[in-house]
């Protein structure tokens, strides 16, 4: 009999790297399982064949079905963003196995409290509570919105662990630090599998963009903030510079209100070495991916997490750049060049970048090797198997065996060619928000918001209309 299960996840538009995950995932897990999509009430998926395949109920059912027997297993995935907020209403209320996107779920906690239970103060007592008179301190910092590296060294994710029946992780890092907290719960490791990137020619994507085809081109991609080492990337790019080396670099991304991006730019003298493109459709991203001679994936401190955008620049053939830390230590040496976040980090970056630079054939077989790395470590069947395996396990199921021997559609999308729009400038005057509209702003950009959660962001908006009217 077809095991039946509940999976609990956010999906496309909910703004969020595991919407793209669980719809990359589902076409294959489904082909051992009878899966019926649980999603947040009032969300309509955009992806025409979730409807077509799978059955799509709102999380406020889950407890009837369960009531009723419905299901064999119940699967939440949980992330440190505020559209897993309902996943986590649910959670509570009904054990089930948690895939553990990010170790730290700080910031969400606090962001749960705030606009979920609408009691600050309930956060403030769980740190105190659990961490002690340094643990206030952080929220007392956090809570009037001066955001600080320090809120990384308190998970906050104890009760989600506590009310799991079992865990999984994308790496041995996260869970590893899991059963320092819970070493009795079932732990499952399951690889992060995602569609091989085409490859598409870095002359032809260059032409697309308006890229000079014989300028150096280092590439930063995803939200933009401080914690994905940008400073420390554009010092490097002024020493290059210094060097003779005429590297051009673009970041790829949206931009945290909470990050002066332009005076960093400016006091680096790098008003014309740099190009911000803001928010761009995955098409173009994909051009610029193709486009850039070195790939960054920078970031310290981290959340625990496995980075979905890394394996898409690895799987790309490009040779990247990561820091050495937690998860991103797992990979093999040559599959990507590691950064120590210490005081070396700068003069890494310099000698990584001039080495890739100048030594074309070495840089080309590091790509190679990355994109080799991700098509055998990191399929979505494998990520499938190992996930309805640890399952099984769990749940007394007898071995899986595959029902649909295709996947039930594929995920790839179909990218239609799209105009490529000139990059915003570097630097801007935009009128002056008020001061509340400001910390509004930087409490919703570190907590991982951006301008595609449009449900977060009215929110927001009738509250603070609501102190000002």
């Amino acid at each position: 009999m077809m095991p039946r299960i509940a999976y609990c996840s956010p999906v496309n538009p909910a703004a969020s790297g595991i919407s793209d995950y669980s719809e990359d995932l589902l076409p294959y897990l489904a082909q051992y399982a009878d899966i019926t999509l649980f999603v947040d009430d009032g969300l309509h998926p955009t992806n025409p064949l979730l409807h077509q395949y799978l059955t799509i109920q709102p999380l406020r059912k889950l407890e009837h079905f369960v009531r009723r027997g419905a299901f064999d297993a119940i699967v939440y995935h949980m992330g440190n963003s505020p559209v897993h907020a309902r996943i986590w209403q649910s959670a509570q209320r009904i054990p089930g196995v948690v895939v553990l996107h990010d170790f730290v779920l700080h910031h969400f906690m606090l962001w749960y409290a705030a606009n979920v239970q609408r009691d600050v103060q309930r956060y403030v007592t769980m740190m105190r509570t659990r961490y002690g008179d340094e643990g206030w301190h952080v929220a007392q910092l956090m809570i009037r919105s001066r955001f600080s590296a320090a809120a990384f060294s308190f998970p906050c994710n104890e009760d989600v662990l506590a009310a799991a029946q079992a865990v999984i992780g994308h790496s041995r890092h996260i869970l590893d630090r899991v059963a320092a907290i819970r070493p009795d719960l079932p732990r499952g490791l399951v690889p992060m599998g995602i569609p091989l990137p085409p490859l598409i020619d870095r002359n032809e994507a260059r032409q697309r963009l308006g890229i000079p085809l014989d300028r150096p081109l280092l590439a930063s991609f995803g939200h933009i903030n401080a914690w994905k080492r940008i400073e420390p990337m554009l010092r490097a790019l002024a020493l290059l510079h210094r060097e003779g080396i005429d590297a051009h670099c673009v970041l790829v991304g949206s931009v945290s209100p909470n990050y002066d991006l332009d005076s960093l730019i400016r006091r680096l003298g790098l008003q014309t070495a740099v190009t911000v493109t803001g928010y761009v459709p995955r098409t173009q991203f994909e051009y610029y991916v193709a486009a850039a001679d070195i790939c960054f994936n920078l970031r310290y401190p981290t959340a625990g997490e496995t980075s979905a955008s890394l394996l898409r620049l690895l799987g790309a053939g490009k040779p990247t750049l990561v820091s050495a830390v937690d998860a991103f230590c797992e990979l093999p040496p040559d599959v990507a060049a590691q950064v120590d976040v210490d005081g070396s980090e700068i003069d890494l970056i310099v000698a990584y970048c001039r080495r890739l630079l100048s030594d074309r054939p070495l840089a080309a077989a590091l790509g190679a090797r990355a994109r080799e790395y991700v098509a055998t470590e990191h399929t979505l069947p494998s990520a499938a198997q190992a996930m309805i395996r640890f399952l099984a396990d769990v749940y007394g199921w007898p071995p899986p065996r595959l029902i649909h021997p295709q996947p039930l559609w594929d995920p790839t999308p179909v990218c239609e060619p799209e105009p490529v729009e000139t990059p915003v400038p570097t630097t801007t005057a935009p009128t002056q928000p008020s001061l509340l509209v400001q910390s509004a702003a930087r409490a919703a950009a570190e907590i991982g918001l951006t301008e595609h959660d449009i449900d977060a962001l009215r929110s927001v908006a009738v509250r603070i209309n609501e102190l000002t009217a």
